[in-house]
């Protein structure tokens, strides 16, 4: 048969893809800003991509979303794994169905295990490419959330289940390295079928900021003392991110220096965590300022003097990390495979889950101002060079096109 692939930087007419998220998009987080970001890059290179996801989440201008209706028992839900998204699954299947027949999409793009097992079964039925868009392991996400636990009955079936859908995907995208070695080496997936498409950062709109008049404000609205040292970080606040160890370490970085405050912004669980900073007495220390929309991430993250990453899992990616290097926040993560991918040799890492290792690194960078000065520069210019959506947006048309190759009865639309 001959190679159907058209070369790249053919031009055709603009394609009509339909992204599948199951999440409550968009909810200025992790995947939620991979989705938009991929729906940005390929609306900047002509093509009009359509979101159909929960019922849930915040409308973004310029984007075309497609929501299905809520559940009546559950009408908050947002984020995590929980025997509710079933019911919210079924609504997007029918929704998205719904969308194949309006919208008639050239590509399905679809994110996570769930949106992929959706994908596949209306990729049959309306005989149209599918790529899938994997962020990590189904069953490692549920044992970081405590929704199943290593070997039960739930896992096992949970695995089996991530399994086909690893192997029914003609086409897979991955966030990190770690996950695509996860798919070969642990479910046979064949390497050609599987593309690394990094999450990126846009380093314009996430740059360093001058500490002016405006800065200075912004801080003393958070009650930040002017002589306090700042370690911020942005994102989920729960278990499995870390949460807990980073307000232990904060806790004994109190009791070494009078100097510092820990701007802890993110959702949910916002006073489950503001309670526990008061148990461990550095309340006064803390600020929790809850969840911040996407756009006003760089201007609060530019409050910090370092920025940290306590996360724990071992599979999912860490988009925040992204954030931290363009704006130069010198960094430090917990020694995990997809911290050392993003941060590389210009990181600082402690022993993951060791709430005592964390701030002693942290300690050492907070001394160590000419090394907080150097790595700030290698971060952003490691993010610049490494972490571009124009790179990893190439590849995702490249899968598109190769996705397409693989339907000879439909008609080529490059």
């Amino acid at each position: 048969m001959p190679d159907r692939t058209p070369p790249p930087g053919a031009v055709g007419r603009p394609l009509r893809v339909l992204m599948i998220a199951p999440t409550s998009f968009f909810a200025d987080y992790g995947c939620h800003v991979r989705i938009l970001e991929e729906a940005r890059y390929l609306q900047s290179q002509g093509h009009r991509p359509a979101i159909v996801t929960y019922h849930n989440g915040r409308d973004l201008d310029g984007l075309t979303v497609f929501r299905t209706a809520p559940i009546p028992w559950r009408t908050d839900y947002e984020v995590g794994s929980s025997r509710h998204k079933i019911a919210f699954d079924l609504l997007l299947a029918g929704r998205s169905a719904r969308c194949m027949v309006a919208w008639r999409p050239d590509v399905i793009h679809a994110h996570l295990h769930e949106g992929a097992l959706i994908g596949w079964a209306l990729s049959r039925l309306w005989d149209c490419p599918l790529v899938c868009d994997l962020q990590g392991s189904l069953t490692a996400e549920m044992l970081d959330h405590g929704f199943v636990r290593q070997g039960s009955l739930g896992y096992r079936l949970f695995y089996r289940l991530e399994r086909f859908i690893n192997r029914a995907a003609p086409h897979i995208l991955t966030s990190t390295r770690q996950t695509a070695l996860l798919l070969q080496e642990r479910f046979g997936c064949a390497a050609e079928r599987v593309t690394h498409v990094p999450d990126c950062v846009n380093t314009d709109v996430f740059a360093p900021s001058p500490r002016d008049e405006a800065w200075r404000a912004r801080r003393a609205a958070l009650g930040i003392s002017p002589e306090r040292k700042v370690v911020a970080y942005l994102g989920l606040l729960a278990d499995y991110q870390g949460t807990s160890h980073l307000l232990q370490a904060a806790a004994e970085l109190c009791r070494r220096r009078d100097d510092l405050h820990f701007l802890i912004a993110g959702f949910p669980h916002i006073e489950r965590y503001r309670q526990e900073a008061e148990a461990l007495g550095i309340g006064e220390r803390c600020s929790f300022p809850g969840k911040v929309p996407y756009e006003e991430a760089p201007a609060l993250l530019s409050l910090g003097d370092v920025a940290v990453s306590p996360k724990l899992s071992a599979t999912e990616g860490a988009g925040k990390l992204l954030n931290y290097m363009a704006l130069g926040l010198p960094t430090v993560a917990f020694d995990t495979p997809v911290s050392r991918e993003y941060l590389g040799e210009d990181g600082v890492y402690a022993v993951a889950g060791d709430s005592h290792a964390l701030a002693d690194a942290l300690h050492a960078l907070l001394e160590d101002a000419p090394l907080r000065q150097e790595l700030a520069g290698r971060l952003r210019r490691r993010a610049q060079e490494r972490y571009a959506w124009s790179s990893s947006g190439e590849r995702i048309l490249q899968a598109y096109r190769a996705a397409q190759a693989d339907h000879p009865r439909r008609r080529a639309s490059w």
